[in-house]
């Protein structure tokens, strides 16, 4: 019985000083079960041999090995400890494993998801090397294959399809709105007509809608104004002629519009037409008809946009009353510099238009217009080229041909509200999308493929930051649709950089990068989300 106190000694050591998990054990362990190891070998051999020296048959082994019953408790408790040790062990290797694992997928989780967008992203690139590498010797075979594997064998189909269901803006507001505004400014001009025509005012034409909210879109920055500009044809006896304002940058050019008195001699003898303002003198044109353009709204003999804005908004008002719309809506006119912006409002429900105005070049789609520019003092002489009628017509020409008219839209609302703020504006996303409309065929913008046209747009953006050249859409690009009318001279110009500044300012160019890198990676989660 001397053998019960050792055998108690020996496990409150190894309870007191249990192994650590993970690592294997300690020196003072290894001696501990060491000595041990040697005690029950001596005790194993002493204990054979008592019973062989004890011949009593297997009564007497039975009772000798029941008399020895310290021992096999000892061993059944090192056998129970050994098993928990290993136990304990295998569990802590697998926790910290475990823990490593996690710290790396979190860490490396926007690596991860940068890595996955951009094998798309080159890939997307790489498809479209392949097509007009191949399209010589395909022709349609090939763009028909590419349309079929588009829309079964692109993994993101599905998602690409959850998430354009759930893209949601107020097109029915916008469409009402577009709606009302075209109505009102249709009755507008007939008046406009009718109050310039015994004058030398410039003559009013039919409004065009411009700006998102006319193109069927409405970014997140908008600021809720319908915007028209309404052109502006010289009056008989009257020419306007564009002179460049200054030799800037090509994008922010603005021009003068000289006004000029034309000979009507041979208009006033077929017709009963006013008098030719060169050939007849001052005192009979003073007695006989109204005073020309040129003493009423310029400044020298230019076109100024202040004095043309006071008597636009005069127009205005004095035609709001002979327009059916009066008597259903109430308006209030605001204070505006360079245009006409008036507030309609009708219940609980209200429109803000601004009426622009300018100047057409020649007979294209490109204007000279009353919008200020982004210069901090500008010439009341000064008139903006402004090319929002042709992107406009370029968005109404896009509808046309789409298999689905609005997935372009929902591309930009998608990254102009839901993935707001990533430093790139409306302007940016709507220049690259519209880009992005003249390199992939419009046939392949279908629902099925809106995930894939995502990643287009982002590779195109990507390349553009890479380069830090974004072209310019309207100027100098040889992709645009024939329908819509440029002045010749424009279509051969050098498209401008809108990334130019991103190109002389390091900082700002390493800031757009990690705005894009972050902009990936949301555009990532959002469609694994779907």
């Amino acid at each position: 019985m001397a053998l019960l106190p050792m055998i108690f000694v020996l496990v409150q050591s190894l309870i007191q000083y249990p192994q650590p998990a993970g690592d294997g054990l300690d020196e003072a362990t290894h001696q501990r079960m060491k000595e041990l190891q040697e005690l029950l070998d001596h005790e194993m051999a002493r204990l054979l041999q008592e019973l062989e020296e004890q011949d009593k048959g297997w009564g007497a082994v039975l009772s000798g090995a029941l008399q020895q019953w310290p021992f096999w408790v000892v061993a059944g408790v090192l056998v129970l400890l050994a098993l928990w040790f290993t136990c304990r062990r295998r569990s802590g290797e697998a926790s910290n494993n475990d823990v490593h694992e996690g710290e790396d997928s979190v860490d490396g989780r926007e690596e991860c998801m940068e890595v996955k967008v951009q094998e798309s992203s080159d890939a997307s690139e790489q498809r479209s090397r392949e097509k007009e590498d191949h399209d010589g010797g395909k022709g349609e075979s090939g763009s028909d294959g590419m349309e079929e594997r588009e829309k079964t064998g692109y993994a993101g189909n599905e998602q690409g399809i959850l998430l354009v269901d759930r893209i949601e803006w107020p097109v029915e507001d916008l469409e009402r709105g577009c709606s009302v505004i075209a109505e009102l400014m249709e009755s507008l001009t007939r008046v406009f007509v009718d109050s310039v025509s015994n004058s030398f005012y410039p003559v009013p034409q039919e409004a065009i809608g411009v700006g998102s909210a006319f193109e069927g879109w409405s970014p997140r920055d908008w600021d809720g104004v319908y915007r028209v500009l309404v052109p502006l044809n010289p009056p008989p006896g009257h020419a306007f002629h564009l002179e460049p304002n200054s030799a800037g940058q090509v994008a922010d050019r603005t021009f003068k519009v000289c006004v000029e008195l034309v000979c009507t001699c041979e208009k006033e003898q077929v017709e009963e037409k006013p008098l030719c303002f060169l050939h007849h003198s001052r005192e009979e044109l003073r007695q006989k008809q109204k005073r020309s353009l040129l003493e009423t709204l310029c400044t020298s003999s230019y076109l100024d946009v202040d004095k043309t804005s006071r008597w636009f908004c005069h127009l205005v008002r004095s035609s709001w009353l002979q327009v059916p719309q009066w008597h259903s809506w109430y308006v209030v006119f605001q204070p505006c510099s360079r245009s006409c912006r008036l507030e309609l409002s009708k219940g609980r429900e209200s429109l803000t238009v601004e009426m622009l105005f300018g100047v057409r070049r020649g007979d294209s789609d490109i204007f000279v217009s009353s919008q200020p520019t982004k210069a901090t003092i500008t010439a009341s002489t000064a008139w903006a080229e402004t090319y929002a009628v042709a992107e406009a017509k370029f968005f109404q020409h896009i509808a046309r041909q789409l298999p689905c008219e609005s997935l372009h839209l929902k591309c930009l609302q998608l990254f102009t509200c839901i993935l707001r703020g990533t430093g790139f504006s409306s302007s940016t996303w709507k220049t690259v999308v519209m880009h992005v409309l003249t390199t992939v065929p419009l046939s392949r913008w279908h629902r099925r493929a809106f995930a894939r046209r995502l990643w287009d747009i982002m590779a195109y953006l990507d390349r553009c930051l890479q380069l830090t050249h974004l072209r310019h859409f309207v100027l100098g690009n040889e992709r645009i649709p024939a329908e819509i009318s440029l002045p010749p001279a424009m279509r051969g110009v050098v498209p401008p950089n809108l990334f130019e500044h991103l190109a002389r300012d390091p900082a700002a160019h390493r800031e757009a990068r990690q705005a894009y890198g972050r902009l990936r990676f949301r555009l990532g989660v959002l469609l694994s989300s779907h």
